[in-house]
């Protein structure tokens, strides 16, 4: 009777967190950071377009915007395009769904494969109970929420990361290859869907590794068999990655600049690094202010020595992320999706200290009430925070974006200027500039052959002037420049 409540409120929970994800998953690609998720699934239409090529892919920015230099390929050499493979794959496989609709949905499946791991692995160390709430909060923080319905690759890296977590775990219990294998290879999709999966796996791992060792120490043959075992792991979750970053580097104008991620503006550390990431990000925005009682109850219980260094390397994981990468973390909002994991795990323990973890009966009432409290306040206040994520800001640019797929030559490259953002030139369907970066005259030699805007500035007004005009409304205009 335990194990079947256990699993009616597993399945409960699963439930739940679809059905959350499930709010406005039919939007367009104009909502929050529609520039990064245009740019993925651009990746996975062109698959579909030009065919299935991993090793050259393509998104719709033809501009130095990105790298500083001209990209008239369009090049995009960033993440394996694991994510990708899987989009254009199952659109092409399933033809039910429109490409949009199919990327937010495996976005969605991966974050219930992630709720699967999660409980898995917390149940593992801390037991049922911790493992249910743990992904109960991973099902309902609005953050968590919006960010495993969105296309891009971090759901999938966040799934795949776990899952290497899982089975190693199994591996260093039961040294069973399959478990090996299994981790290997999830781990190395996880790495190349996105290198930052290093931070939530390498942690966790190297201290079951060197916890197994301990443990071993006077067994000289079980010894040389979790070091040989452990080391070709490592080789080999990294020859993958090591010859995708070597490949790339012959395409230079299809690798963004990067370099700003790590501390451009010197801002790690400083005031402005803890109150964006620790004030703005997670107390007020994930956690919603009352949600971290429950964090700071969580990383303070202790348990079990081994399972709290092991929970610990989590947010210690965590932690470089934001520390070495802190002004990516400071800029875009959605990194932090890569410590929702690590946070929902001591939300969880923290809610079972309040629930359970005091013996005197008399304060049931007060630790439920908090409990209920905190829970309701913590997530209202962040969906408060949240809830404009959801709403398109400009919805006349998919209207332009519809009337110019509809009228433009399949071969035409469009000038979509969108204050650089892609998602203009991604409802367009078509190669292009979502920003002038020249003269007319300049972009029309690189090869623009239209001009598509929904803002009549001088800019557009003298393009309007000086070349054929297709198309002209009150709300925007699509010129031929060739």
């Amino acid at each position: 009777m335990k194990v079947n409540k256990q699993i009616i409120f597993l399945i409960l929970i699963f439930l739940l967190a679809f059905g959350l994800r499930l709010y406005k998953i039919d939007n367009p690609i104009a909502d929050w950071h529609s520039w990064r998720q245009a740019d993925t699934a651009a990746v996975s239409r062109n698959f579909i377009k030009e065919g299935f090529t991993p090793f050259y892919p393509r998104f719709d920015d033809l501009s130095h915007t990105a790298s500083g230099l001209e990209n008239p390929q369009g090049w995009r050499f960033v993440e394996f395009p694991v994510f990708n493979l899987i989009h254009a794959g199952l659109f092409k496989l399933i033809d039910i769904f429109n490409l949009d609709l199919w990327g937010r949905l495996i976005a969605v499946i991966s974050s219930l494969f992630s709720l699967l791991f999660l409980y898995l692995i917390v149940a593992k160390f801390w037991g049922e109970r911790a493992a249910l709430l743990s992904t109960f909060f991973f099902a309902v923080l609005p953050f968590s929420v919006y960010y495993s319905r969105v296309i891009l690759p971090e759901p999938l890296m966040i799934t795949l990361s776990l899952g290497a977590i899982y089975f190693f775990t199994n591996f260093i219990d039961k040294n069973g290859k399959s478990n090996w294998v299994f981790s290997l290879l999830l781990g190395i999709l996880a790495l190349l869907t996105k290198p930052y999966a290093a931070f939530i796996m390498v942690l966790p791992m190297a201290y079951l590794t060197i916890n197994k060792l301990w443990q071993n120490r006077k067994g000289k043959k079980e010894i040389r068999k979790i070091i040989i075992s452990t080391s070709l792991y490592v080789i080999l979750i990294l020859i993958p990655l090591v010859l995708w970053r070597l490949w790339i580097k012959q395409f230079p104008e299809g690798i963004p600049n990067n370099e700003w991620l790590l501390n451009y503006g010197n801002m790690r550390l400083k005031p402005v690094w803890w109150r964006w990431l620790f004030y703005e990000r997670i107390g007020k925005l994930i956690l919603g202010g009352w949600g971290l009682v429950f964090l700071v109850l969580g990383v303070l219980t202790k348990k079990e020595g081994h399972s709290d260094i092991f929970f610990y390397s989590f947010l210690g994981g965590s932690f470089l992320f934001l520390f070495i990468f802190a002004r990516g973390n400071i800029q875009h909002d959605y990194y932090q999706a890569l410590i929702i994991p690590a946070l929902s795990i001591y939300l969880g323990r923290g809610a079972e200290t309040m629930l359970f973890g005091f013996k005197k009966k008399s304060y049931l009432l007060i630790r439920y009430l908090v409990f209920i409290t905190c829970l309701l306040f913590g997530i209202l206040f962040s969906w408060f925070e949240i809830r404009g994520y959801y709403q398109i800001s400009n919805p006349i640019i998919i209207k332009a974006g519809k009337q110019a797929d509809l009228i433009l030559p399949q071969n035409a490259k469009a000038i979509a200027p969108y204050g650089g953002d892609t998602a203009f030139l991604y409802q367009i369907n078509r190669p292009g500039w979502p920003v002038m970066t020249g003269s007319i005259k300049d972009l029309i030699e690189l090869g623009a052959t239209h001009y598509v805007s929904v803002n009549f500035d001088e800019d557009t007004k003298e393009i309007m002037r000086q070349y054929n005009i297709i198309e002209q409304n009150e709300r925007f205009v699509i010129v031929e420049l060739q």
